[in-house]
């Protein structure tokens, strides 16, 4: 009797000295890293599974290598790693893992995180891979909502929200917006250039101006590429936390992403990150949220937003022309001849052009108001 209670307060006070050592309290999460197939061998995915223990993580090491204080599940090829990776996740007998390659179904993508160059301010980058949905704008919508999922897991309580000046870009801006007044309030971030707004420059990016940075998948992972390896010519990269976790509605499996050019830096960052998710309950997030944001009218908004099929184009005439000196911006760039001849139909000349922030209708100052309240009216501008 009296052993087993000696052993007891010996255990409490090395989970004590344990946690004091790392910052980290309560069980350890348990994170898996398949090692083998990346090009900088596996002693880099070692060195980082080492760091990420010492930083409070239970590490399983999927491979050959081995370490002490690390638990190794040895496989003889890539292949295999991926399978005993999904067996111990299907068993529950990790909490997450972090790997080179994963086959997401179509819904869910991967919210990245970098640490952004100009003021190293943390910035999720949603989305970086996969495919939340065949249409642009809808995805868009959704990986706003992945990014929101994942920054408050993280510990952001309310996580400002950005859109990157891309296609789609001001469809999803109305769309989020009405989103927002249904009753789900979304923060939006405000550009740090002189006109401001919800829709990020480039300049926003290197800034990390937004907490959660909305964009498509393909640019999102242009962008972590970048942001990971700017300083190493591409070829390794050491910094951030990689391609991020796959998130979608009613998706409930930790897998991190990271490539196969990515560094030990980044790998222990994606490995603490999957510790944050997990500490965080990063599933109960995602169906509080998807909960909230279907109360607030998501999937109508959806609905509203995604393509539809084009009628045949109606013949429209330009009314005379006229000296065109005043801008409405804030129209997407797909829209913006449909935008332009809304107006013709209306009697309002108007030309479209190419700003340096983006797309423009150029009106008569004379006819600025009305124009811009047309476009309003017909869903072109929020």
């Amino acid at each position: 009797m009296g052993t087993t209670v000696e052993k007891t307060i010996a255990n409490t006070f090395l989970q004590l000295a344990d946690a004091l050592e790392t910052g980290t309290f309560g069980a350890k999460p348990k994170i898996a890293l398949t090692g083998m197939g990346s090009e900088h061998g596996e002693d880099n995915a070692m060195a980082a599974a080492v760091a990420a223990a010492k930083t409070g993580i239970d590490v399983y090491y999927i491979g050959t290598a081995t370490h002490d204080g690390i638990t190794t599940v040895p496989v003889a090829s890539d292949e295999e790693g991926h399978s005993k990776m999904e067996e111990l996740l299907d068993q529950h007998q990790i909490d997450g893992a972090v790997t080179m390659h994963f086959p997401f179904p179509i819904g869910v993508s991967t919210v990245g995180r970098v640490v952004t160059p100009a003021k190293g301010k943390e910035m999720f980058i949603a989305t970086t891979t996969g495919t939340s949905s065949t249409d642009r704008v809808d995805g868009m919508i959704r990986n706003a909502i992945y990014g929101i999922i994942t920054a408050k897991a993280c510990g952001i309580a309310e996580p400002t929200v950005g859109i990157l000046n891309v296609d789609g870009a001001r469809q999803t801006e109305m769309a989020l917006k009405e989103l927002s007044n249904g009753g789900y309030t979304i923060h939006f971030a405000e550009s740090s250039r002189a006109d401001g707004g919800c829709v990020m420059r480039g300049n926003d990016v290197l800034q990390g101006t937004p907490d959660v940075l909305v964009t498509d998948p393909l640019t999102g992972n242009i962008l972590i590429k970048m942001m990971s390896s700017y300083t190493t010519g591409g070829s390794f990269e050491s910094m951030g936390y990689g391609y991020g976790p796959g998130i979608g509605e009613g998706y409930e499996k930790l897998v991190m992403i990271i490539s196969r050019a990515s560094g030990a830096p980044l790998i222990t960052g994606a490995m603490t990150y999957a510790a944050e998710l997990v500490r965080g309950h990063v599933f109960d997030v995602a169906k509080e949220t998807f909960d909230a944001a279907k109360k607030a009218g998501l999937d109508g908004i959806l609905d509203t937003y995604k393509a539809q099929p084009k009628a045949a184009e109606e013949d429209v005439t330009a009314p005379p022309k006229e000296v065109v000196t005043a801008q409405i911006l804030g129209i997407e760039i797909m829209d913006l001849e449909d935008a332009v001849k809304a107006l013709w139909k209306k009697g309002i000349y108007a030309e479209s052009g190419m700003g340096c922030t983006g797309p423009v209708i150029r009106v008569s100052d004379a006819n600025l108001d009305k124009a811009d309240g047309i476009l309003k009216e017909s869903g072109y501008r929020a």
